[in-house]
């Protein structure tokens, strides 16, 4: 469950950022501003991080605040899932990232695919958007994030590690359970879920 610090860091925060979006003077920026500070405070009170660098992280959001979106791709060979070893926590995921402006949810997810594994795929199928906070992430995240899961089947490429991964492999269930998983973008229920579904081959997509 969500803790309401975070939610509470969340909103001011959001405040903020949109305050200082359409504020037109300076007296409202100084408001917003000490809205973004508390928020930011509240955050490092909770966490090991500086209330200055979350503050600065609170600054490079510009804009409508909304949910941010997290792509991943469900890949399957041989009825084993592919996985990448994360260089930042050390933990094994599903090949992911940011969607970025200007790309499909698609093109968002085959690039970020090929990127942190060096397989070319085609997503087919859309098989959940869920919200991160309900789904059991670990640790909380400064910012609400929306994870949308995508079936691909590889098209070409071979394995290759990047600069964010130092790891590529394919598993079974069995031995994704001894893994150290990056819990903070996949947690073992969503891969079971997934290797059910791909044994019946009925994909079935949730949401929430």
């Amino acid at each position: 469950m969500i803790p309401k610090w975070l939610i509470w860091a969340r909103e001011l925060q959001a405040i903020a950022q949109n305050g200082l979006t359409f504020c037109q003077n300076q007296f409202d920026e100084e408001r917003y501003n000490s809205i973004r500070k508390i928020a930011a405070e509240i955050m490092s009170a909770h966490t090991s991080v500086d209330s200055e660098i979350i503050e600065h992280l609170f600054s490079q959001e510009k804009g409508y605040a909304t949910p941010k979106i997290d792509v991943r791709g469900v890949v399957f060979r041989d009825n084993k899932i592919l996985l990448v070893k994360e260089i930042l926590d050390g933990g094994w995921t599903l090949p992911g990232g940011w969607a970025d402006p200007n790309e499909t949810p698609s093109q968002s997810v085959e690039r970020e695919v090929f990127e942190e594994s060096g397989f070319r795929v085609k997503a087919n199928k859309l098989l959940a958007l869920y919200d991160r906070d309900k789904q059991g992430h670990l640790p909380p995240y400064p910012f609400h994030v929306f994870k949308a899961f995508f079936y691909c089947e590889i098209v070409g490429g071979i394995e290759t590690v990047s600069n964010e991964t130092n790891g590529v492999d394919f598993y079974n269930l069995n031995e994704i359970q001894d893994l150290t998983l990056s819990t903070g973008r996949i947690t073992l229920n969503q891969l079971k879920r997934f290797f059910a579904e791909n044994e019946t081959d009925d994909w079935q997509t949730e949401f929430d």
